[in-house]
């Protein structure tokens, strides 16, 4: 029974009238008296009813029911349910559709914010799994140790130690790396220097047939020297613990920067191995580089595994990383064999150079971290991350064309050959095993430090000794360095006990003056000890003693 009729039910019955008529409630639809619902009339006649007889007339009929009138509905919006209430007041006006308009740009317009923070959101969020993913391999590839005062700004004099300090030189190695024969065997050798001042730089190739004497280990081939190093520490112990590892490295990249040093006759700074693999896929993630191939190189060989045919024409070249690996290792057919495989690296690093620093690698957050994916497990480093900001920043200062190329065996400046040791092909230098004196000339004139350069310091050189010929030595000796040495001679008097060193421009000179004052271990001063000296106008007067004599 629903409720109506449980209301029916429950009503008193009203007493009946003498007429038969009795007093019915008020109609729910008009307010008239109907009849007695307990009759069960239909419905049409119960909405025709006698009047409550409360009017004044008296008597009469009732009034028929209207019809019912459909109250329109209030329109439907596509808002949240939240926000439906708001339009109850807006619906009936006439201007509601305008201000309907209104309020619906607003949620649209908060709708259009939520995307963008949510958007933004996830944007920092790659970002910054980038970034994390970035500083675990910069971690992984930038090990630190190396420095460099020359990368510095308004560098202190103190910092430098010797001539060449004010250079930046780098140590680039290659090996073939897991997978290959020789694995720890540096086929690559080049020394980059840059000149911080000038923003010039100079690429020299060690041939790695070098036979090289490594103290406490004795003669070998300089590519031998990294994996020499690298034994002495795994020798000693069976554990290849990551920090094991990472010493037996550190021992190899040691001794080969020391029988470097021996060799060029200038300091290293930093060292960089990469291996045949990382080579590759630092090509490919840049995207190729681009060389004008200067002649033809034409080499069936087999590589990576598989039977490969090099076959480059001369003129502009495109190489993606498998190729250019085959390019840069390519020398059995070459005419000078090993030189000119070390002439085409130095190409290839340039191109490395130019395409790693243009518009669209460094700016791509994307590509770097891709880059230092790839070269994670295949560099080996010891630059510190600030050091990689200065190198990017001082990079990006140096031309191409003002990069030189220097190679041992390219003449005029041939200073080693090759020779035939006890049925083993080697190089040797052009004046004997182990005489680098001809090399480290060269070397220190071609990359002669940037601030001996800059302030060219003209030097004068006197012998106070009895000696013969002692000046003249000692200039030869400067001007390897890169010193200017105009005259040499002997001093009014001999009998110097101790070396001196005048600074004539007091001080306008500072580099040059450090240099010297290390180089022959006095202190210098402003005066000339003999007032009869000649110094034709040089910044520098150098008076050798008997202490060098003897020396």
């Amino acid at each position: 029974m629903n409720k109506r009729k449980n209301r029916d039910f429950q009503r008193p019955r009203r007493p009946l009238s003498i007429d038969g008529v009795s007093p019915a409630k008020p109609s729910e639809h008009t307010g008239s008296i109907g009849f007695d619902r307990l009759g069960k009339k239909p419905r049409s006649l119960q909405r025709k009813s006698l009047d409550n007889f409360e009017r004044p007339d008296g008597f009469s009929a009732s009034t028929v029911r209207s019809p019912s009138i459909a109250i329109p509905r209030r329109p439907q919006y596509d808002l949240p349910e939240d926000k439906r209430k708001h339009f109850v007041r807006f619906w009936k006006n006439k201007d509601h559709q305008e201000r309907l308009d209104s309020y619906t740009k607003k949620a649209r317009r908060k709708k259009r914010l939520k995307i963008t923070a949510t958007v933004f959101v996830l944007l920092f969020a790659m970002f910054g799994f980038l970034a994390a993913k970035g500083y675990i391999n910069l971690n992984r590839i930038l090990a630190g140790g190396g420095s460099a005062a020359a990368l510095d700004e308004n560098v202190d004099p103190s910092k430098l130690r010797i001539e060449g300090d004010g250079r930046i030189n780098i140590l680039l190695l290659g090996r073939g790396g897991l997978g290959h024969d020789g694995a720890d065997l540096t086929d690559t050798m080049i020394l980059v220097s840059i000149d911080p001042i000038s923003k010039e730089a100079g690429m020299v190739s060690i041939p790695r047939d070098l036979w090289v004497s490594v103290p406490g280990e004795g003669s070998m081939k300089i590519n031998s020297v990294f994996y020499t190093g690298k034994a002495e520490v795994l020798n000693n112990t069976s554990r290849r613990t990551s920090a094991v590892m990472k010493q037996a490295n550190e021992s190899g990249f040691k001794l080969t920067e020391k029988v470097v040093e021996d060799v060029l006759g200038i300091p290293v700074h930093y060292h960089a191995m990469v291996d045949f693999s990382g080579f590759k896929k630092a090509i490919n993630t840049v995207g190729g580089i681009d060389i004008n191939v200067p002649s033809s190189v034409y080499e069936y060989m087999y590589i990576d595994g598989r039977n490969y045919t090099l076959n480059v024409k001369p003129g502009p070249h495109h190489f993606q990383g498998f190729e250019a690996l085959a390019y840069a290792r390519s020398r059995h057919t070459s005419k000078r064999g090993d030189f000119d495989r070390a002439e085409r690296q130095r190409l290839m690093i340039i191109a490395l150079k130019d395409k790693i620093l243009s518009l669209g690698t460094f700016s791509n957050p994307a590509k770097v971290s891709s880059l230092l994916d790839q070269l994670g497990s295949h560099v080996q480093t010891n630059f510190s991350r600030q050091d990689v900001g200065k190198f990017y920043a001082l990079a990006q200062q140096i031309k191409s064309s003002n990069v030189r190329s220097i190679g041992l065996a390219d003449a005029p400046n041939d200073f080693v050959t090759t020779e035939n040791l006890d049925g083993l092909s080697v190089v040797i230098p052009t004046l004997g095993v182990n005489n680098y004196d001809l090399i480290h000339y060269y070397i220190r004139t071609a990359l002669k430090d940037s601030f001996l350069k800059n302030e060219d310091a003209q030097v004068l050189v006197l012998n106070g000794t009895t000696r013969p010929g002692l000046a003249a030595e000692k200039a030869y000796e400067l001007r390897s360095y890169g010193y200017k040495v105009g005259e040499v001679g002997d001093t009014p008097t001999n009998g110097y006990a101790k070396t001196v060193v005048i600074d004539m421009g007091h001080g306008d000179k500072k580099y040059t003056r450090h240099y010297l004052e290390k180089r022959f271990k006095v202190v210098s001063t402003n005066v000339l000890p003999d007032a009869s000296i000649k110094t034709n106008s040089a910044d520098f007067v150098i008076i050798l003693g008997n202490d060098i004599s003897s020396g």
